[in-house]
């Protein structure tokens, strides 16, 4: 009896390390796919801010050629 109760307490504690460390894989995929889904947001706004700058220069430029007699 004492040793059915020792295999169960094992195999019961055994089982709740396997849940942990499942459930940290997959926390830590999902905060990769997070860091990565940011990483994409973040280049898109740096593009569009560096195709805005691009537009307010040829603006500025092109104001500066029709002032200029």
């Amino acid at each position: 009896m004492r040793q059915v109760l020792l295999i169960l307490t094992i195999a019961a504690l055994t089982g709740c390390g396997v849940e942990t460390a499942t459930t940290a894989a997959t926390g830590a995929a999902i905060k990769k796919q997070e860091i990565e889904q940011g990483r994409k947001t973040q280049d898109e706004a740096r593009r569009r801010i560096e195709q805005a700058t691009q537009r307010m220069e040829q603006r500025t430029q092109q104001a500066g050629d029709a002032a200029s007699p």
